[in-house]
């Protein structure tokens, strides 16, 4: 960080924009409650919105290709699934440098509308240059939802139960994928609904769940962690306050020893050279680790997501339109997973489970690929072990997006999520499907099995980065994790005490004095010499 200039007698900017706040730790000693219920239901729809749209785009290939108005082929269904990757990786990265710029909430109900506008639009497609564009900005509105909610949920959620809470929401990614392939097989029914109407109902089912989760977002308040770093430290006091008033009207009591205070010099933008300093020199080991757990459960996950109906239906036989059927219990080993598994990310920690679930993800698809390849398995017994492999790479993948939105500073949280999210979409969407779906198409089992064992070591090697570099951030404040940009040490809030003026205000001196008065008003004793405050 670089040195700010000494304030003049003429100047006293810089010793306005540093404010001493206890915040964060207010809001980390808050019980669960009904707010913290109504965070998670608001924003943490959008993984059960992207699995809902991911597995609709499979179920509905067969019905765009018989449309009468579309008439797909093969080539075009695929070019409409890039499309969705295509937005869902320029959405992310566009409006998670937004979402750090102009604040989580006023984002969060852009890229929501977003996708309730675009998702709908494309029921309505009439060509496949609309139904192409409509799929793309359904997908921007999905990876910037991932950054805008993400962040906002990591920052609201009391610490030690932030990596059981993360984890179980990025679970509903199958139960939307379990909504998905049910909704797609009643509503393709053609005895329901016309053939040409079925896959465009299946599209208004998210824009349907997406419009009774918006009004429910108006009663989320903006970060209080975005704003006391952008100068509006009044208003993140006030939202705090109406959050405690919540709790102690449910007759909770709050304590306040244990709060750690913090000294934060106010910024409206971060610039990108530091932004990069950030991610690749100053915690580039942490990159790596980000880098490494993404890469590995994209390719992982998504290639054999993505290719499982052709297992089924070119070496197992079963027909194509009853595949949907068996992505229920595979659904629901990915959904257990993470709730089952959440907790110990908060008791044992981290480093262990991240490492743990990766290992053991890889070990499983290892044994159960040469399973296959031996023939040994059958359709019920190769059921039962996807059901237990992503029972354990469920909770791997999931502790991915955890690792990436906590283990960066609050400046750049959004952007880091963004970054990361961006470049596993990418690579899970089109390099692990593409890789996969050329192994089966050789109809050879141990081809397949060539390519498990590729997944495999991809999620051992993860495993033990996550183990050597992993980041012990269970139980702990996200400035304690990643220490803000804009934090002050003792050393500059005092340099800056001298440098203030005479005829300065006594609430600017207080502002930079060590153990002056908390934003809460409430009065602490002055710490002994070189004590931090």
């Amino acid at each position: 960080m670089s040195r700010p200039p000494p304030a003049s007698a003429d100047d006293t900017s810089t010793a306005i924009a540093i404010v001493q706040t206890d915040l964060p730790s207010r809001l980390d000693r808050l019980p669960w409650g009904r707010f913290h219920t109504l965070i998670v239901v608001a924003l943490g729809v959008t993984w059960l919105l992207d699995g809902l749209e991911v597995t609709l785009a499979g179920a509905v290939a067969g019905a765009l290709k018989a449309s009468p108005a579309l008439r797909f082929s093969n080539a075009d269904v695929g070019l409409a699934g890039s499309a969705y990757i295509a937005g869902a990786v320029l959405g992310a990265l566009g409006f998670g440098w937004l979402t750090d710029r102009l604040g989580r909430r006023r984002l969060f109900f852009v890229t929501l509308g977003l996708y309730l506008t675009a998702t709908a639009a494309t029921a309505l497609s009439w060509n496949l240059t609309s139904f192409i564009v409509f799929r793309f900005l359904t997908g921007a509105g999905i990876g910037g939802e991932y950054t805008a909610i993400n962040s906002t949920i990591q920052e609201f959620t009391p610490a030690r139960v932030r990596g059981w809470t993360d984890l179980g929401i990025n679970g509903t990614f199958w139960v939307g994928a379990a909504l998905g392939a049910t909704g797609s097989l009643v509503l393709l029914d053609p005895g329901l609904l016309p053939g040409d109407w079925g896959w465009r109902a299946c599209f208004l089912i998210g824009a349907a769940l997406a419009l009774a989760i918006l009004p429910m977002r108006r009663w989320i308040p903006e970060s209080p962690r975005w704003l006391m770093t952008h100068g509006d430290h009044e208003t993140a006091k006030s939202v705090v306050e109406d959050i405690e008033t919540r709790f102690r009207r449910a007759g909770h009591t709050l304590a306040d020893d244990a709060l750690r205070p913090l000294r934060l010099r106010a910024r409206h933008r971060t610039p990108l050279r530091e932004v990069l300093h950030a991610l690749f020199v100053r915690h580039r080991h942490r990159s790596l680790v980000g880098l490494s757990l993404m890469t590995a459960q994209a390719f992982f996950y998504n290639a054999i997501f993505f290719t499982y109906a052709l297992v089924l239906t070119d070496f197992y036989h079963v027909p194509g339109a009853h595949v949907g059927w068996y992505l229920l219990p595979f659904a629901a080993g990915n959904f257990v997973g993470p709730i089952v598994l959440g907790r110990l990310f908060d008791i044992a920690g981290r480093r262990t489970m991240i490492a743990a679930t990766y290992a053991i993800s890889g070990v499983l698809l290892t044994v159960s690929g040469y399973l296959f390849e031996q023939q040994w398995l059958t359709l019920t017994t190769q059921t039962a072990a996807w059901m237990a492999i992503f029972f354990f790479a469920s909770a791997a993948a999931s502790s991915a997006y955890l690792t990436v939105s906590e283990s960066f500073p609050l400046e750049i949280r959004a952007l880091a999520i963004a970054v990361f999210y961006a470049f596993g979409t990418a690579l899970g969407g089109i390099a692990g499907p593409a890789f996969f779906g050329r192994l089966i198409d050789t109809h050879q089992r141990s081809e397949v099995f060539t390519g498990y064992l590729t997944g495999s070591l991809l999620m051992i090697a993860a495993a033990v980065i996550a183990a050597i570099w992993g980041v012990d951030a269970e139980r702990k404040s996200l400035e304690t994790v990643a220490a803000p940009l804009s934090e002050v040490g003792d050393e500059e809030a005092e340099r800056g005490a001298q440098a203030m003026p005479k005829n300065a205000s006594v609430g600017v001196a207080a502002a930079l004095a060590p153990g002056v008065a908390r934003e809460s008003g409430t009065a602490n004793d002055t710490p002994a010499s070189g004590e931090r405050a």
